[in-house]
């Protein structure tokens, strides 16, 4: 790989997975403001400035793999909810919903909203754009799936907590010390890679077809 081809695909890259990044923490947050909590507000984690929002080491697992990765979680206390349990389970449902949505739109973007500005932009504006739309489809599905793998901290197991009884979800959630071990052991090794990527590119082909 050159060096100018190199830096062609950083520039692809960098828009869809800051933008996937950044709407899942800040749905997260909102959603945790609209039920009561303002942890995220008080803190600026409401802002879609995605250098507020981005893991370092899930960003290199993003740009790795182009399917799967993780941004720093934003702060959510659940006491400041009214019904902490439940309304966790919206909390965490927000950001996976809502990296659905942007692969939706961006699919629909692609099908329909290209070829108007076909007329408009030159090829060398109107290709890299088109790879940053469709790369948009595949990285927030790939967020999506994988933040709903019930693993602590992933948006899964807070989903799980809230639907176990409310004992078991308490040991539940003393794994979660453990749980980022496991997540990258997962993904070092492949485990999640072989699972998730063929399920990533379904939901992919089946955007796109629609």
């Amino acid at each position: 790989m050159d060096i100018s081809h190199a830096i062609l695909r950083l520039i692809v890259l960098v828009p869809p997975i800051l933008f996937a990044v950044t709407i899942h923490e800040v749905a997260h947050g909102w959603v945790a403001w609209r039920l009561g909590d303002q942890t995220a507000k008080a803190m600026g984690r409401l802002s879609l400035n995605p250098f507020k929002h981005l893991d370092p080491f899930g960003t290199l697992v993003f740009f790795l793999t182009q399917t799967i990765g993780w941004a720093k979680p934003v702060p959510v206390n659940p006491i400041n909810m009214r019904n902490p349990q439940k309304d966790m389970i919206w909390v965490s449902l927000a950001g996976p919903a809502s990296n659905i949505l942007v692969a939706a739109l961006s699919a629909f973007l692609i099908k329909h909203g290209l070829r108007p500005l076909s007329v408009l932009l030159p090829d060398f504006i109107l290709t890299p754009l088109a790879l940053m739309i469709v790369l948009s489809v595949q990285l927030n599905i790939g967020l999506a799936v994988f933040n709903l793998i019930p693993i602590p901290p992933l948006d899964g197991s807070k989903i799980l907590m809230g639907i176990l009884p409310r004992e078991l979800a308490i040991k539940y959630a003393s794994f979660e010390r453990w749980g980022f071990i496991l997540l990258l052991i997962l993904v070092f090794t492949g485990v999640t890679g072989r699972i998730i990527v063929p399920l990533v590119f379904y939901l992919y082909n089946l955007f796109m077809g629609i």
